[in-house]
């Protein structure tokens, strides 16, 4: 569902319990004891409200500023003050939410005698009452929404989702049942409708709104040549996504090395991935990453959300950026799909996202830290539904010192080693790296790596399902060899071509792909490296099929750079070229077949 859809919801059902508690409060001090009758004192009346207003009083004055005191104490020097607060938060609302909540809706359980339903008279009262219930809420959060000019789909989705029944009531049923208000048949009924109108929220959304919206992504990138501008055509476009400010030093460095000339210009569109989860501290979240501009979830325990902020609006002032902040507050489940629609709807040409694991230090100090397997899954989403272009950048520390080198004419050289060794996701990566030999602090090096062994062809075909998690998902339709050969190289020509002088060229025939591979990696010549991840890969990356995979989203060169123990120094950026022949969908864990044959043409 759109942000905006979820958003609104979160806000008007805050609204309406916020209503809902004083109008309760109201009916509590009213009705005093439930006793007494007509001889009934109004003191009751008036000591109930003034207790309620004492509470909250005491609430604001003493436990508020008790809080923050808590909060300030407890946060370490450098630390966000903002942060620490949400973090307690957290472990309050896990004592609320494990402890206090369970408690009381087991209570509430215990006091509902469903046998009390008999005969068809209580159970046609309880379908008029679910009725009533629907219809008065869906129904009038639809006119509402539309005369608002909220299109009918989002209007009787924000319908379904304010018919939703919660604590609020669950309360008031129980104050009733005290009261003597309701019977033990009457509150049976209500709570049953309670159960029923919230059971059945997600799949009418469902069925409602995605199955009307978002079936699957368009993977066809460019847009229909009449509706392009000449502005749009020689612009280019990224949509960068962010878990937290620690990704902003790298994702900055990387977009300034790709900075374009003057004859062409670069729109960036940052997107905040915030997790929103069923805890309501998810509410609070939502509402300090609009108010900071970042989201103050850090599972990399970054700087401040200001900081980061006052770093992309200060990018944003470079000649020929323009940066676009926006946000995805989602589950992780779903989060691909607000990617995808927004990579589609902003037509950019690549999607970069960050990988789940962060490197500092070297060596013996190196300290590696993780997102969480969420985020990986995520980021595995997108690779298979995105409508373009796909990178995954592997941090190891690359722009760290971004504020100084984003200057253009600073003389500092950053050198950046694409790796080739064919396929077009390779194309792509060599594609990619030809823009950063336009930058001036920017120096370029081809690595062509090729086999001593050309005759030697590989058969790819597909493993069981169990095996998956642990194989490279690669294409297994076949693919004219010869003709891929000529597409890489006329790719390397037409690159040698273009930027003479400027870039490096570097050709390595070797015996070991992987030896090749691990001396570039742990090499200290470079900084950045790019890779293809390989989706149809030549004969020599068809090799490593059979490799035990540690992350098989980022393909067989990608993960040997990628995994623990192999001393890599430089960060890697890998890149899925989007659009390819035969489609993504002849996708599968596979393994390799090898053929002495040189005249058999290489199956992928």
């Amino acid at each position: 569902m759109p942000m905006q859809v979820g958003e609104t919801a979160m806000a008007a059902a805050a609204f309406n319990d916020v209503a809902a508690w004083i109008m309760l409060a109201l009916a509590v001090a009213i009705a005093g004891n439930g006793g007494g009758g007509a001889h009934k004192s109004p003191l009751i009346s008036i000591w109930v409200l003034m207790s309620g207003v004492a509470f909250v009083a005491f609430m604001l004055a003493i436990v508020r500023p008790a809080m923050n005191w808590i909060v300030c104490r407890s946060t370490p020097p450098g630390r966000d003050f903002v942060d620490e607060g949400w973090r307690l938060i957290k472990r309050i609302e896990d004592f609320v939410s494990g402890l206090l909540l369970p408690l009381y809706f087991a209570s509430s359980g215990l006091k509902t005698d469903f046998a009390k339903m008999r005969g068809v008279e209580a159970w046609g009262l309880l379908a008029l009452v679910i009725s009533a219930a629907c219809a008065g809420k869906i129904l009038g959060t639809f006119v509402v929404a539309m005369l608002c000019m909220i299109p009918a789909r989002e209007s009787l989705a924000l319908g379904v989702l304010m018919n939703t029944k919660g604590l609020v009531e669950l309360i008031v049923l129980n104050i009733g049942k005290e009261k003597k208000i309701l019977d033990d048949e009457a509150f049976a009924i209500l709570v049953m409708m309670a159960l029923f109108t919230t059971f059945m929220t997600t799949p009418t959304v469902m069925a409602i709104y995605r199955r009307g919206l978002f079936l699957h992504v368009d993977r066809q990138l460019e847009p229909e040549q009449s509706t392009v501008t000449e502005s749009e055509k020689s612009e280019l476009r990224i949509l960068a996504c962010i878990h937290g400010p620690g990704n902003s030093p790298s994702l900055i460095k990387l977009v300034d090395t790709t900075r374009p000339a003057k004859k062409s210009a670069m729109k960036l569109y940052v997107m905040r991935l915030i997790e929103l989860t069923d805890r309501p501290s998810s509410i609070v979240t939502v509402h300090l990453s609009r108010k900071n501009g970042f989201p103050c979830t850090n599972p990399f325990r970054a700087s401040s959300s200001h900081n980061i902020m006052a770093a992309f609006e200060a990018y944003g002032q470079l000649g020929r950026v323009t940066v676009r902040p926006t946000t995805a507050i989602s589950a992780l489940s779903t989060m691909h799909e607000d990617i995808c629609h927004v990579a589609k709807e902003k037509r950019v040409a690549m999607i970069v996202l960050p990988f789940h694991k962060r490197w500092r230090g070297e060596g013996n100090d190196e300290e590696m830290e993780d997102a969480g397997h969420g985020w990986r899954g995520v980021n595995w989403r997108v690779l298979k539904n995105a409508p373009c272009s796909v990178a995954v950048l592997m941090d190891r520390g690359f722009g760290a010192d971004h504020r100084e080198n984003s200057n253009p004419t600073n003389k500092v050289l950053k050198k950046v080693c694409v790796v080739f060794f064919g396929g077009p996701d390779d194309r792509k990566a060599l594609e990619f790296g030809g823009r950063m030999v336009q930058h001036p602090a920017v120096m370029v090096t081809v690595t062509r790596i090729m086999l001593a062994e050309r005759d030697v062809a590989i058969n790819l075909q597909p493993m069981l399902e169990e095996s998956g998690e642990r194989s490279y998902s690669l294409s297994v339709a076949p693919l004219n060899a010869k003709h891929e050969k000529e597409l890489d190289d006329s790719a390397v020509a037409g690159f040698q071509k273009k930027w003479n002088g400027m870039a490096e060229y570097v050709e390595t025939v070797t015996n070991s792909i992987v030896e090749a591979v691990l001396v570039i990696g742990r090499s200290r010549e470079y900084e950045l490296l790019i890779v293809g991840k390989g989706q149809f890969p030549p004969a020599m990356v068809a090799q490593l099929a059979e490799y035990e995979a540690e992350h098989v989203e980022l393909g067989p060169v990608g993960d040997l750079l990628a995994s623990s123990g192999n001393g890599i120094v430089p960060s890697v950026l890998v890149i899925q070229q989007h659009n390819l022949e035969p489609p993504a969908a002849d996708e599968a864990p596979a393994s390799r077949t090898i053929c002495s044959n040189k005249d058999v043409a290489v199956s992928m």
